[in-house]
Parts: C-alpha cells; structure tokens; sequence
C-alpha cells in the first residue's frame, strides 16, 4: 500500500520567538508549513501589511508556507464593544492573505459570567457571521478552546451548522482539559472539522507528546485520515508546561516529560506526531 501524503504544519513560535529560529525549527524537522502566530513581540492579529510582506519574503525564500493563520480573534470578552476588535479583524484578514494563508484560526469569545446564556451565544454568533462575511476568501477555523463558549463539541457544532463559512479545527486537548470525551467530539464534529491541531493532554491538564495523553489522538488522527484528511497543525505546548525547573511538582514527577529547552521540546513533539504518522503508513512533511 502506498504512503498518504500529509502536509504537517506548527506553531513554530514555541520553538522561537524570533522568524530566523521558527524557520530553523521547521526546516530541522522536515517540515513544509507553519501556523503564523507570534513573530518576535508582534501577534499575527497586528501585522501591518508590510510586515506580512517582509515575512513572505523570507518564508518564500526558504521555501516554506503558510497554510494557516493563528490569529487570536474571538479571544475577547463577549460583552465588550467589538468595533476596534473587528477593524484589526480586517487588517489581519488582509495580512494573512499576503502570507499566502487560506485558513483563520478563530473563537467564540468568552463567557461573561451572569450574563444571560442565550443572550451570550446569539451575540457570539452575530460577531462570529460578520467575521465570516468579511474574511476576504479565508476560510474560518474555530477553534475550541478552554473558557470560551465553543468550549464543548455542541456550541463548535452550532456554529458550524449556522455559519457554514466556518469549519471547526479540533483540537483534542483542549477538550481533554475542559472534562469533554474526545471520542464523543470528535464523533459529532469530524464532519465539520476542516483540521487538526495536535496537542495532547491529561485531564490534570499537563500537556504531554501526543498519543501520551488522554486526548485518543491517535484514533481520532487515524480516522481523520482515514476520512480523507491530510493537513493538521502541531501545537506542541509541552515547553510551557513541562521544561525541568517544574519537576519538583508532583504532577511532572509522573507524567515523565522534561526538556532543556524549547527546540527540543519541539522536536519532541514532532517525533511524536511522526510515530504515529508512521503507524498509518501516512509520510507528513
């Protein structure tokens, strides 16, 4: 049986803060693709246009891509106003563009605690159906995410049912850490979910190597294959929360997991994917 090709992109930001080690960190693992999301101190959300083109540039030069853009919209307070939120919403819709991006990562906004639940979400959705309408061509990717009201498998799959211009990117451990069954997710939205983003967790919210975790990542990448998938983006996040001056906390001493540094909890996140990768005979660059 043939190889699946699969293109395999990251968060290379949790390698380096800076372009030059993000491109050394992608290219050091075979890499093709990254998820822009910080370069240096600027988030990708407040990328003037000639920044985006300065970093085209130099992606283009070593050869890589941007197949997604990581942006931070819809991590906002559901009850503030959002009038200069969605004038730097237009702004990076056109720098994502310029990168060469065909996908937005977005949210659902955070909840606003004792405000009226319904209320809440109808105005999730509005701001979510005015991003939709004036993205440009990108296709939207929410994601979910702890403490945001697409949190659980049935808010994303509102969404994705009402606002057909967003698809979902599943991401299993954040709904390991917000107590949901990933099996149970990922059976209600793997027909909505345009992508993965690898990251592994357990339920004391350590994140762990992917396929270490409680997360089933292995199953749910499989299946996503399996269903033709073949783009996902690793989010190692293990250098956040495993690096050794926290080992003396009880809950590293047994989950196992330590690096020196952010490269090699990088690469170690790669490894991971790949190991699994390999067992569905699918060849990720």
């Amino acid at each position: 049986m043939d190889r699946i090709d699969f293109t395999l992109a990251a968060f290379a930001d949790e390698a380096a803060s800076d372009l030059e080690g993000q491109i050394r960190a992608i290219k050091r693992n075979r890499l093709s693709h990254i998820e822009i999301r910080d370069i240096g101190k600027i988030n990708c959300g407040n990328l003037t246009a000639t920044e985006a083109k300065q970093i085209r540039k130099r992606l283009d030069e070593e050869g890589l891509k941007v197949r997604t853009f990581g942006s931070p919209f819809g991590k906002f307070p559901v009850e503030a106003d959002f009038t200069a939120e969605g004038e730097r919403f237009l702004r990076a819709a056109e720098a994502a563009q310029i990168l060469g991006a065909d996908k937005m990562r977005i949210f659902s906004f955070f909840r606003k605690e004792g405000m009226e639940e319904d209320a809440a979400r109808e105005i999730a959705l509005t701001r979510l159906r005015w991003m939709a309408e004036q993205a440009k061509g990108l296709l939207l990717c929410h994601e979910n995410e702890k403490g945001i009201y697409g949190d659980g498998w049935e808010f994303c799959k509102i969404i994705c049912r009402e606002i057909p211009q967003i698809r979902a990117v599943f991401d299993p451990a954040n709904f390991v850490q917000c107590g949901v069954d990933t099996l149970k997710a990922w059976e209600e939205l793997k027909d909505f979910t345009e992508y993965l983003h690898l990251k592994d967790s357990l339920s004391s919210c350590v994140v762990v190597p992917c396929g270490e975790g409680e997360g089933n990542v292995p199953f749910i990448l499989g299946d996503f294959v399996r269903r033709g998938g073949r783009f996902a983006t690793l989010e190692p996040h293990l250098a956040n929360f495993a690096s050794k001056k926290y080992l003396e906390r009880e809950e590293y001493k047994t989950c196992g997991f330590a690096y020196e540094d952010n490269d090699e909890a990088f690469d170690a996140a790669v490894a991971a994917v790949r190991k699994i990768l390999d067992g569905i005979n699918v060849s990720a660059q």
